[in-house]
């Protein structure tokens, strides 16, 4: 998600009090670390798959849904846990057994005919209905919404804990699974979900819709629009692997023109990032702009959403489509064990906007960083440690900037020979898999010629504002290496502005591909 304070989805939902955090701190009983909402998600499972067979009725507003799930027991289980809120379970069963479904509060509990041992695989088959609608949080509401648009559109963005208003989930940020939805909507409607596109077909009423990620995704970041589109295909130079990427963008008729103008830069922004960053992680990617105004965008995997006022025909939101983009990386590829360690996916997906303007010839990092830690001292109180902010503050819109300016006193620690290869690395090592804070300084220590523990904890653990240290020219050089050496051909910063069109090219620049 982008900087700003998580308020909610659409425009103008109130807060609310944060609740069913009385446990948040206590330790689970298997050692799992101490966690925010410790109300979601068990640590009784993990998840291998979801396959999810929906029927959705726009005019009516039902789902009907069929989920399928394919599960591990981390402990001995008498009956399996899982997260959902406001619809019913009517039929479910456990190994293919029917088991008897029981929900209370926003769980759902399945209790079979048989106990399951530690290590045991399983299967969990849940039928499911009703009238899906966002979820009360203590950041607005969040999760299945609809857009109020002419087409009785709808969208999905369930950060940090609304992924049970459509599907029966384990929903911790580090259960990751592969998904697969097939999603059935009425002939005019069109469906769109993460991954890439398998199947879709029409019967005589509706059209059903197949889609394939094979992740690993956290039930948070899966989403599902329904509606009417167009849309582009596009593709990128992947600056790590010389392969392509080929992406989708779908916005409403309407906005076609300005949303192709103010998203044409995505294959741009990929091919610099898998060059500061690695390969892109996934099989595809895209953005799909509602038919509504959001408050922000979110970065659901593969697939982020935009509100029509992110759209304006002058790219003047493209910081939130580098920030999306950049979220692929670190965020959905490299997830967070813990909401408390949300820094490491706001504070790279922010610093990444700061690299890509200094990338277009526009400030540089140092100078936005430099700007950022002004407003953070002069305008701010100093109350927050940014790696531990508790539960409420997980979207304070001091995590943002302040994680990003700990990653530029750590670029300006090391230099950008070793903070590059430190940042590609931390993707590398941890892709697919969830990370720490903990587990992140340890990583750049292991790049740094002196200790930098000193440097980081103060920055993300103590609550006063440590200063930025100068910059030397010697030290932002700005040439991370690529797959062949160093890139400077491709990293060049560009010589025009965001707000106005690409240049004309004759041409593509052999040495990196670099996409014209």
């Amino acid at each position: 998600m982008t900087r700003c304070s998580r308020r909610a989805l659409l425009r103008g939902a109130a807060l609310i009090p944060l609740a069913a955090t009385a446990a948040d701190g206590l330790l689970d009983e298997a050692g799992a670390e101490n966690r925010y909402f410790s109300s979601h998600g068990t640590y009784d499972h993990h998840t291998l798959s979801y396959d999810l067979r929906l029927a959705y009725d726009p005019s009516s507003g039902t789902l009907d849904g069929h989920a399928h799930i394919r599960a591990v027991a981390d402990r001995p289980l008498a009956r399996v846990e899982l997260d959902l809120a406001r619809l019913t379970a009517h039929t479910a069963r456990v190994n293919g057994i029917p088991a008897r479904p029981r929900q209370k509060g926003d769980k759902l509990y399945l209790t079979g005919s048989h106990a399951l041992a530690a290590g045991t695989p399983f299967t969990v088959e849940v039928g499911y209905r009703g009238r899906p609608a966002p979820l009360r949080s203590p950041f607005g509401q969040i999760g299945w919404d609809r857009t109020g648009d002419p087409h009785d559109g709808t969208l999905v963005a369930s950060q940090p804990l609304g992924a049970p208003s459509w599907f029966p989930c384990n929903d911790r940020p580090d259960d990751k699974a592969a998904y697969t939805f097939r999603v059935t909507v009425p002939h005019g409607h069109q469906a769109l979900a993460n991954g890439t596109l398998r199947d879709r077909h029409a019967t005589a009423a509706a059209q059903c819709w197949t889609y394939h990620h094979s992740g690993p995704m956290a039930p948070y970041l899966a989403t599902l629009y329904t509606g009417r589109f167009t849309y582009d295909a596009w593709q990128a130079h992947d600056s790590a692997t010389g392969e392509t990427i080929t992406g989708h963008n779908h916005y409403p008729a309407h906005l076609s023109q300005q949303a192709r103008h103010d998203l044409a830069r995505q294959p741009d922004m990929l091919a610099a990032f898998t060059g500061w960053f690695g390969p892109y992680p996934f099989e595809t990617y895209g953005a799909v702009v509602v038919d509504t105004e959001l408050d922000q965008p979110v970065e659901n995997q593969t697939l982020s959403v935009f509100g029509s006022n992110h759209i304006d025909g002058h790219r003047g939101s493209e910081t939130l489509v580098a920030h999306e983009l950049a979220h692929q990386w670190y965020g959905n590829s490299v997830s967070l064990r813990n909401w408390r360690d949300i820094w490491l996916n706001e504070g790279f997906a922010t610093y990444s906007e700061w690299l890509w303007s200094e990338h277009i010839g526009e400030d540089s990092a140092d100078t936005i960083a430099r700007a950022e830690w002004h407003t953070l001292n002069h305008r701010h109180r100093r109350d927050l440690r940014i790696a531990d902010p508790g539960p409420h503050r997980i979207f304070d819109d001091r995590i943002y900037t302040r994680g990003a300016c700990t990653l530029h006193a750590l670029r300006l620690a090391l230099g950008d020979d070793r903070f590059f290869p430190l940042v590609r690395t931390w993707h590398a090592t941890h892709r697919g898999t969830s990370a720490t804070t903990a587990a992140f300084i340890g990583h750049a220590e292991r790049y740094s010629p002196h200790p930098v523990q000193p440097l980081l904890h103060t920055w993300l653990y103590e609550r006063p504002l440590p200063a930025l240290p100068r910059a030397r020219p010697d030290t932002l050089r700005f040439v991370p290496e690529g797959p062949s050496g160093p890139a400077s051909a491709c990293l060049r910063p560009l010589a025009y502005p965001i707000s106005r069109p690409l240049p004309a090219c004759a041409g593509t620049n052999q040495r990196c591909n670099w996409r014209c």
